[in-house]
């Protein structure tokens, strides 16, 4: 039985000042750690390139008990094309409308928020709790019947509410939620593409490997250990959905490590953004 910890969604940004603005002081997250690598990812965390790039992730608060982002910037390249697979993300807090009018940040009528790489934040107008105020996160979907069955019974994700237009899963109640949302159009991931994360028990990973091939669905990186320099080594499997969309399963003991808050992560994130040629 899979039973996960949704972790954090993954974005590719263009520009870290832009994105540290948007996330910091209107969003109003703080920097949890910031980690610069020389070459690419064997899992393709920063997609398809082989160069210097960076992630940073940041959040509501510690990544123990808070869904959070992860901000991955690839050195060289200053935008991506936006595709349709990825839906939003949905925020309980009216300080972040209050902080987005007050700083004169677009803002749409009903309270939506586009980041500088045009990815969507839904913000519901209520009291920031002090739990984590991230509710969801939305993907599409070509195929609702076809995207529950796998998320719900291969992954083994709860099935919450379900309509002809969308369905709402989640591993634990009162966590996080994945919406999938049904669309009458080809899913186009474009350069942009995203990753949705969760953490499982390492002893889980083998059994999701045999999960997924015994149901002849999609592996895109097997089994694989990272290290991340000065830091705790996790292994993963990435997986894709039937529409595409990218999951990361990584064992719960590495990441626990890995994710330790950096006191100093927003001073280095700022360090290296002032490096940046086009700043």
């Amino acid at each position: 039985m899979i039973s996960g910890r949704a972790l954090h969604y993954v974005f590719k940004i263009g520009d870290r000042l832009k994105n540290a603005v948007f996330f910091r002081d209107i969003l109003g997250m703080q920097v949890l750690r910031h980690e610069e690598f020389q070459e690419g990812c064997d899992a393709q965390c920063n997609g398809p390139y082989n160069n210097r790039w960076s992630k940073t992730m940041i959040g509501y608060g510690p990544e123990d008990d808070h869904f959070v982002i992860e901000l991955t910037y690839n050195y060289g390249v200053k935008s991506y094309v936006l595709g349709n697979d990825f839906g939003g993300i949905t925020i309980r807090s009216k300080e972040v409308i209050e902080r987005a009018k007050a700083k004169n940040y677009p803002i749409t009528s009903d309270n939506v928020l586009v980041s500088p790489d045009g990815y969507k934040f839904f913000i519901l107008p209520e009291q920031q709790p002090a739990s984590d105020p991230v509710v969801g996160v939305a993907l599409n979907s070509t195929n609702l019947e076809k995207s529950v069955d796998y998320w719900s019974n291969v992954l083994n994700m709860n099935l919450i509410t379900k309509s002809d237009s969308s369905a709402v899963l989640s591993y634990k109640e009162n966590s996080v939620q994945l919406k999938l949302q049904k669309i009458d159009v080809p899913i186009n991931r474009e350069k942009a593409y995203g990753r949705i994360a969760f953490a499982v028990p390492l002893s889980v990973q083998p059994h999701i490997d045999e999960v997924i091939k015994k149901t002849n669905n999609t592996i895109l990186t097997p089994l694989i250990t990272l290290d991340t320099p000065g830091k705790a080594t996790v292994r993963v499997i990435i997986l894709a959905d039937p529409d595409g969309h990218e999951i990361c399963f990584v064992d719960e003991e590495g990441f626990t490590q890995l994710s330790k808050v950096e006191v100093d992560g927003n001073d280095r994130l700022d360090k290296y953004i002032g490096k940046d040629p086009f700043q």
